[in-house]
């Protein structure tokens, strides 16, 4: 199950994100120990299990990020979480119709909860899917999933929430499409961005190429 978005866990920044898997019974007697059983008590830990595959070496997964998606679903209920899914499908078909043509659309397929377009008209002016992204930051939006999913070039993976109204939807619309037009007519403009942020454009690579994964102070 893939907690992200719809079921209210965060995503961006690489996570925490988490990713429950469910098994059929016939599978029970094989998941990894120690884990929690329900008992006519309540709840027990059980430590072994002659089936099972054994303890992991990893952590099993983020307690909070689980507890987030339960007590949304639950307060959500069958009917809200119906709702939520079909608003944010509404929406993505609203981004959908409202872009195509201004931005390629990869895929001529019914568009659920994401619609995935590509850089390949603005990349005829030297834009990319990159420089659309910090040019959103100028309207006050953030940039949608850039560069995803890996076999499309130049993605711009856009997920709207249920969370967002008709108006903010429209908005984002709107900014999309002034910035298809400043890349077919000012595209230097699009590539400088973002101009209005107290910090513009950072070196993406470098943290990947001097890893620090822990605190050093400077001297």
């Amino acid at each position: 199950i893939n907690l992200h978005k719809t079921f209210s866990t965060p995503h961006g920044g690489g996570g925490p994100g988490a990713g429950p898997v469910t098994v059929s019974e016939a599978l029970l007697p094989y998941l990894p120990v120690p884990r929690v059983v329900k008992t006519d008590d309540g709840f027990s830990m059980l430590w072994s299990d002659e089936n099972s595959i054994g303890s992991l070496r990893g952590f099993s997964g983020s307690f909070l990020i689980l507890l987030r998606a339960l007590v949304y679903m639950r307060g959500m209920g069958g009917d809200g979480l119906r709702e939520m899914s079909e608003t944010g499908v509404l929406f993505a078909n609203i981004i959908r119709k409202r872009l195509e043509g201004a931005y390629h659309l990869q895929y001529d397929t019914p568009t659920m909860h994401e619609v995935v377009f590509d850089d390949s008209v603005q990349v005829k002016h030297g834009v990319h899917n990159t420089d659309i992204a910090k040019r959103l930051l100028d309207y006050g939006f953030h940039p949608p999933t850039m560069s995803f999913p890996l076999v499309v070039h130049g993605a711009l993976m856009i997920e709207p929430t249920e969370s967002f109204g008709p108006e903010e939807i429209e908005a984002f619309c709107e900014a999309m499409l002034a910035i298809a037009k400043e890349a077919e007519e000012t595209p230097e403009l699009v590539r400088a961005a973002p101009h209005e942020t107290p910090v513009r454009r950072v070196d993406e690579v470098r943290a990947a190429r001097n890893l620090k994964v822990r605190f050093v102070e400077e001297d």
